[in-house]
């Protein structure tokens, strides 16, 4: 479809001119030949985007760009529509003037037709890109599962939350992965004074190293005397609301040094910038990793962990928490189901006891994605035992309640083995009364090595 430009001039040979040349460029346009005009052809909608004279008799260009993007309800006008001003006696300050207003941007006259056909093109595309994302956060809200559950270790979570999230002290969250911590840290945004500012979230693992900074910081480029091209990065978008840095075990320690060096200082520079910016932000944190034992191995910096670590907060696995299950498989197949033609499916009560056997080692969101598959794969309306895949009997032989058998919930392979050293070593420890020699000759290990392992792993 056609994007329609409205001309606001008095001036009736520019407003000509100008919808000659865009309607070459395939625009539709329509014009008015004052403020008021203006504002009730906007107030109509359908509207792209708005070349605005700034000297025109009743209300000027200030006073009606002011009106468009006024905030109170009753504007009946798209707040979101670009407005570009122009003037044939154009100085700093009526630009100023014009960008405090909410200009997208200032064009002097002569109008140089290029430069219009530029302006108004990358005009159109941030405010398409500003309505895609805001289309995206929403989806993604209504993806992203409430705090579902009402077993102790959830009651148990909701009451700190509740109690933690009206402060604006940070917060690091840790958990398994799949244990919900974005899930978290989003109803602690929620419950918190920032509710109304923006929730931002970035995965330092998804994120590549030499892109990381530029992400959370923000860049500007553009050579000498030229107007720099801008990018905001995540503490710039999080400004007044909440930024989660997710997996924070996973930064590199340079990153983790400019993240200290922005949460002590509370201001940073775009990369490429000089110029400090404040960041008003409350930070949530989690990590999937023990951040102890990264400390210890020199991969995590101990000045950070406690920069972030005001307010602790663990996540139950959903192991611990077995009884939610039906809550949540009741949630997630209402959601994938929203829009089904066919007829729901349900589950039936064996289903739930089985599922209840079973150890998760994914979480939350292994659930999900298996609540998934047998909405599809099923094949009939209520799902029963025989539906599950044989992965999920056969983990049931697995005595969850044993030590040994967590262990196999541990994704990473490097953390297991610190698992499966601790319990073997405290096993003979107590086999032989805490004595590090006698535990040292049964097992074959020094004894001074010995005594540094379990001062390691917490035993010493």
């Amino acid at each position: 479809m056609n994007k329609t430009i409205l001309i606001v001039d008095d001036e009736a040979p520019i407003r000509t001119s100008l919808r000659g040349i865009l309607e070459d460029e395939d625009y539709s346009v329509v014009e008015a030949e004052s403020g008021e005009v203006a504002l009730d052809i906007l107030a109509k909608g359908n509207i792209s985007a708005v070349l605005l004279d700034i000297w025109m008799e009743g209300i000027d260009g200030i006073e009606t760009l002011r009106r468009i993007k006024s905030p109170k309800k009753s504007n009946p006008i798209d707040q979101d529509v670009p407005v570009v001003i122009m003037s044939g006696h154009g100085t700093i300050d009526t630009a100023v003037s014009a960008t405090k207003e909410g200009a997208y941007d200032f064009l002097e006259k002569p109008l140089s037709l290029d430069r219009v056909l530029l302006f108004l093109d990358r005009a159109i595309n941030a405010v398409d890109l500003i309505k895609e994302n805001r289309a995206l956060k929403a989806k993604m809200e209504d993806e992203l599962p409430p705090m579902i559950g009402e077993s102790p270790p959830m009651l148990l979570l909701k009451e700190q939350i509740n109690r933690l999230a009206p402060t604006d002290g940070w917060v690091l969250i840790s958990g398994e992965n799949g244990s919900g911590k974005e899930v978290a840290a989003r109803q602690i945004h929620n419950l918190s004074k920032r509710a109304s500012g923006p929730f931002i979230a970035v995965s330092s693992a998804a994120i590549p190293e030499e892109r990381i900074e530029v992400e959370l910081f923000g860049s500007e480029e553009g050579g000498f005397g030229s107007t720099p091209t801008i990018k905001a990065g995540r503490f710039e978008q999080a400004n007044g609301g909440t930024l989660f840095l997710d997996a924070v075990g996973d930064m590199s320690l340079r990153t983790q040094a400019k993240i200290l060096r922005t949460l002590q200082e509370r201001r940073f520079q775009r990369v490429g910038g000089n110029n400090s910016i404040q960041a008003d932000v409350r930070i949530i944190a989690s990590a999937n990793k023990n951040l102890s034992l990264e400390i210890e191995e020199g991969r995590f910096r101990q000045d950070l962990f406690y920069r972030l670590n005001v307010i602790p907060l663990q996540l139950p696995p959903l192991r611990k928490r077995l009884d939610d299950i039906p809550l949540l498989v009741t949630f997630f197949a209402d959601l994938l189901q929203k829009n089904a033609q066919n007829k729901k499916k349900n589950f039936a009560p064996a289903t739930y006891k089985s599922l209840r056997s079973y150890n998760w080692p994914g979480n939350v969101r292994e659930l999900k994605n298996l609540v998934e598959r047998l909405l599809i794969m099923a094949p009939n309306a209520i799902i029963q035992p025989e539906d599950l895949p044989e992965f999920v009997h056969k983990r049931q032989a697995i005595p969850a309640s044993t030590p040994w058998g967590s262990l196999l919930d541990i994704e990473n392979l490097r953390e297991a083995r610190i698992g499966f050293e601790r319990i073997y070593l405290k096993h003979f420890l107590e086999k032989n009364g805490g004595n590090i020699s006698r535990t040292s000759e049964i097992i074959g290990m020094e004894r001074s090595a010995l005594h540094r392992k379990l001062k390691t792993l917490g035993l010493g």
